[in-house]
């Protein structure tokens, strides 16, 4: 069974700094994509970022592009989502996914998530 267990959420103040955990389990994920996306109350889920495994080629949405750091402990089967110059607007519920392919395109596994609250 795959699991996706978030960690790492909480709150800080404007321009203050969150380290997201996700620990992957169930399977290989040595050819996966895995990444981050948020949901924020009343809005759709929108992507944030993006590693692949193998490479470790990433992408990230506009938005967080120069603020947020994706990266990956394979040894670990981890995915971490450095978080700093948060603002207000990142306030939303984190879920980390995985898919073996784009995860732009589709999600094949979710985490729970995890909350992150920026107060201004």
């Amino acid at each position: 069974q795959v699991q996706l267990v978030e960690s790492g959420g909480g709150l800080v103040q404007a321009g203050g700094s969150l380290r997201l955990s996700c620990a992957a389990s169930g399977r290989t994920f040595s050819s996966y994509s895995m990444g981050w996306f948020r949901q924020a109350p009343g809005k759709e889920r929108e992507f944030v970022a993006t590693i692949k495994w193998s490479g470790g080629s990433t992408y990230y949405a506009d938005s967080v592009k120069g603020r947020f750091t994706i990266s990956r402990d394979n040894a670990k089967n981890t995915v971490y989502l450095e978080m700093n110059r948060l603002k207000p607007e990142d306030t939303a519920v984190y879920y980390c996914a995985a898919d073996p392919l784009d995860l732009r395109v589709g999600v094949s596994y979710w985490g729970q998530g995890t909350q992150v609250t920026v107060s201004s």
